[in-house]
């Protein structure tokens, strides 16, 4: 089979799926998110094994300490992912909220219910964390997944992957609910955001550069964003110590995440008391 059939099939698999997913109850639902999380624990070893490869390989490429970072999966990094499920799992359920209700003068009833999307395609680079986080909030809300990794977390994402898989089958779900290309051919991202007739939108997360090939490519909606917005305001009335743990932690913490501090803007006022301890 053509790489183009392939990716094809894959979302035909997972377009079917996602009628099944329009139906979970929450009940089931979290269940799901529960399992996925205990099998993620459950395989950390694989999982890390997996992701040692990905390092080397990173680290023969001469790729950067926050690149190598933002790749890197011990123990700690995997029961936060777990954590994270269990947190999606705990959130109320979108599907079936009603945002507002109104009458029209004749009579006629209107509201605004939230529904699933259908399938969600989500292109990503080198953080392999982000594969489960992205599974859970699909699933949360009703929606199937389609996942594509950057190539250097391919043996990582490939190991979430499987138990995320593992999870689906003991809960009762579609295999398809959540795929993964595995291929690290760029090819394969150019067939999939054609497949209008089978994915209803498509989110890009990492540098600008990726967001763009995407947005130049894509038959589909695609939710995107440019440029960082990961501020902190640090306003003449704050309480400075407090805003010195805040502005460092923000920054400091993890700076090679995207959501770390980008840019502190100091009201003036306080700014010759507050930059100098900061800095």
């Amino acid at each position: 089979m053509s790489l183009e059939n392939g990716i094809r099939r894959l979302a035909e698999r997972t377009r079917s799926a996602s009628r099944y997913l329009r139906q979970a109850s929450s009940v089931r639902k979290n269940e799901l998110l529960q399992e996925m999380a205990a099998q993620i624990e459950a395989d950390s070893k694989k999982i890390i094994d997996a992701n040692r490869r990905d390092v080397e390989i990173a680290r023969e490429e001469g790729r950067g300490a926050a690149f190598i970072d933002r790749l890197s999966l011990d123990e700690g990094r995997i029961r936060k992912m777990a954590g994270d499920l269990r947190v999606i799992a705990g959130l109320p359920d979108p599907v079936g909220e009603v945002m507002r209700m109104w009458r029209r003068p004749n009579g006629l009833l209107i509201g605004k219910t939230r529904v699933p999307i259908g399938v969600v395609g989500i292109i990503y680079e080198s953080r392999p964390n982000v594969t489960s986080d992205c599974a859970g909030l699909c699933l949360k809300s009703g929606n199937a997944a389609i996942l594509r990794g950057g190539r250097e977390s391919l043996e990582s994402n490939t190991a979430i992957f499987n138990a995320i898989r593992k999870a689906l089958s003991v809960a009762g779900f579609p295999d398809a609910a959540v795929e993964l290309v595995m291929t690290p051919d760029r090819q394969a991202v150019e067939y999939l955001l054609k497949l209008d007739d089978l994915i209803d939108v498509i989110i890009p997360r990492g540098g600008e550069s990726l967001i763009r090939r995407v947005i130049e490519t894509s038959r589909i909606p695609v939710i995107k964003h440019y440029k960082g917005i990961c501020h902190t305001f640090v306003e003449r009335n704050a309480d400075l110590d407090m805003a010195e743990e805040i502005a460092f932690n923000a920054k400091v913490q993890r700076p090679s995440t995207c959501n770390a501090m980008e840019c502190m803007l100091v009201d003036a006022p306080v700014a010759a008391c507050f930059l100098p301890r900061i800095i």
